[in-house]
């Protein structure tokens, strides 16, 4: 009998020397059943408090995505005769201005990813609104221009796209939108360099 109480002693300063070991007290080696319900209902608490204090509609990049989704089912409408997606429309602009650019400035220009880029040219390409050559400078690029066919499908398509952009912001003034304009320039500067493609 005497044996058994000691060995049992000694396997409990065992125990409570090795959760000493482990930074915690005995105590706290194994909370009780109410101490960790009552960790989990604080942890459901502040979980449900942050859903409600945060809606879907009061999230910027949530808000970011479904004006893209009106912008493109408005320019899908408005200008759906062009049969062109807002990429490509964006970089017939972006050779508009520029006149020539090699694929790798055209992907900074409209600010997404060379592959990408690269996948829409060759749409253009395979419709003839552009020429894409082998540039003289450097064998491994690709040097492009738009045609006189895209030039003219760029010219018959621009008060339908201009609608489209003006039907984006439509629900504000022209005061409103100038601010607006200004404030989703300054957010676009100020993460300039993020230009990864994502899933929308």
């Amino acid at each position: 009998m005497m044996a058994r109480l000691k060995k049992r002693s000694m396997l409990r300063n065992l125990m409570h020397a090795a959760c000493q070991m482990q930074g915690v007290g005995q105590a706290e080696a194994v909370p009780r059943r109410g101490q960790v319900e009552d960790r989990m209902a604080k942890n459901d608490v502040i979980s449900d408090t942050s859903n409600e204090n945060w809606p879907l509609m009061e999230r910027p990049g949530f808000l970011a995505r479904r004006l893209h989704q009106i912008h493109v089912s408005l320019f899908s409408e408005r200008c759906a005769a062009s049969r062109l997606t807002p990429l490509q429309y964006s970089l017939l602009c972006a050779l508009a201005d520029c006149e020539t650019a090699d694929q790798t400035t055209l992907a900074r220009a409209v600010a997404l990813d060379r592959t990408t880029t690269t996948g829409a040219l060759k749409r253009l390409e395979a419709r003839g609104l552009v020429q894409r050559v082998t540039s003289p400078a450097d064998r491994r690029a690709q040097v492009c221009r738009m045609t006189p066919e895209g030039e003219v499908l760029l010219a018959e398509m621009e008060d339908a796209a201009r609608r489209a952009h003006e039907e984006t912001v439509a629900a504000l003034d022209a005061d409103e939108r100038d601010a607006f304009v200004g404030y989703l320039k300054r957010i676009v500067d100020a993460h300039g360099g993020r230009r990864d493609a994502v899933v929308l």
